[in-house]
């Protein structure tokens, strides 16, 4: 197969110990040692929303925060005690300066973000719900992040890292970060590491014709691939799971989820099987929608890095997206992970083998370098 990576896990036991043999990364103190466990790379802008809810033109103050996907998932991936690192460009400017505090003061490790004079950093404006749902509205054209490329990769520390996390969203910012994308999706092999990737389908970046094939291209490199039954109907005519499956047969781990409804994690096992677990997502209230896909996304990641089975990784994706699901921020601190119960009589459901419904616990202890070699 095309996809190799870092040994993340042979059993939830050595999981566990390689997350406490790495180094670690205080939650707050903006400060870490030694190279980190997960780096992600992508655009982190300013973000300024109403002090109220009330639409932007006739807001009379705002609030500024920072948001960007990969970001998020970094931010939440430090609370739930990785030692985690952002990779990337802002501007010499204010908002430059926002968006490495903001992070730093999350515990997410900002040594490898690089500042420009030559462009500013990003900005968006987020207006709430106030009857037809919430708008975002983007000023990134020309921004530091769209400036990257291949040759930033040589910075980062990548070669040491247990995954590297992006996104859909990187690529369309610029062919320079197209071209950063799938370079390290082809390059990640050499170096042994794994390579999680978020389909994260913008339209106001690109269109349909363009984002399809590309998206498709790159998601077919990655080791773990997230995307929602949504967009992958939007960017790829899928009406299943199962079609988002046929599209990525090779992905040794693919994550469809289907908004308030269930994911299902199709996974690849080193020895050719082909297990399939849905897992329901939970009911909660919600405050809007912002920021539950990289949630989920840190969950999952975080139980797969910690040696969890497939339906514990499940279970914790949507613990995380059901409390981001209560705030109006892109990110919400204090994640309540393991606070959330599920739904009485929502049972995960596992199969392995096209046919089978046979389940074999010992098949949920994965070791990623093994399956992805």
């Amino acid at each position: 197969m095309a996809h190799r990576g870092r040994d993340l896990m042979t059993d939830e036991q050595a999981g566990a110990q390689a997350l406490q043999d790495e180094p670690g990364n205080p939650v707050g103190s903006g400060v870490a040692q030694g190279d980190p466990q997960v780096v992600c790379f992508g655009e982190t802008m300013g973000m300024f929303t109403p002090t109220s809810t009330t639409s932007l033109d006739i807001a009379e103050g705002f609030h500024l925060g920072v948001g960007g996907a990969e970001s998020n998932v970094a931010a939440h991936l430090a609370e739930l005690g990785h030692h985690v690192a952002w990779a990337g460009n802002v501007g010499q400017d204010p908002i430059g300066t926002k968006v490495i505090s903001t992070l730093d003061c999350g515990g997410v490790d900002t040594r490898w973000v690089n500042r420009t004079t030559a462009s500013p950093t990003g900005l968006y404006l987020k207006e709430p719900d106030t009857g037809s749902g919430a708008h975002v509205f983007y000023y990134r054209a020309g921004s530091a992040a769209s400036q990257l490329g291949v040759a930033d990769v040589a910075g980062w520390p990548l070669q040491s890292a247990h995954l590297i996390h992006t996104s859909g969203i990187t690529p369309a910012l610029s062919p320079s970060c197209s071209a950063l994308v799938e370079h390290v999706l082809d390059h990640a092999a050499e170096w042994g590491t794994s390579v999680s990737f978020d389909v994260n389908y913008r339209s106001k970046l690109w269109p349909v014709s363009v984002a399809g094939p590309r998206l498709r291209e790159l998601a077919a490199k990655a080791t773990v691939v997230l995307v929602g039954l949504d967009e992958a109907a939007t960017i790829w005519g899928c009406v299943t799971s199962g079609d988002v499956r046929a599209l990525l047969p090779d992905v040794p781990y693919l994550i469809v989820k289907d908004g308030a409804v269930d994911a299902t994690e199709y996974a690849l096992l080193p020895d050719g099987t082909r297990r399939t677990t849905v897992v329901p997502a939970r009911k909660v209230e919600v405050v809007e929608p912002v920021g539950a896909g990289d949630a989920f996304a840190a969950g999952y990641l975080s139980a797969l890095l910690n040696g969890e089975s497939s339906e514990v990784r499940l279970t914790h994706g949507h613990a995380l997206a059901a409390w981001a699901l209560g705030s109006r921020e892109d990110f919400r601190p204090g994640h309540g992970l393991f606070a959330a119960t599920p739904e009485a009589g929502a049972e995960p459901r596992t199969t392995v083998g096209i046919d089978s419904d046979a389940h074999d616990s010992q098949s949920d202890r994965t070791d990623l370098r093994r399956l992805s070699a």
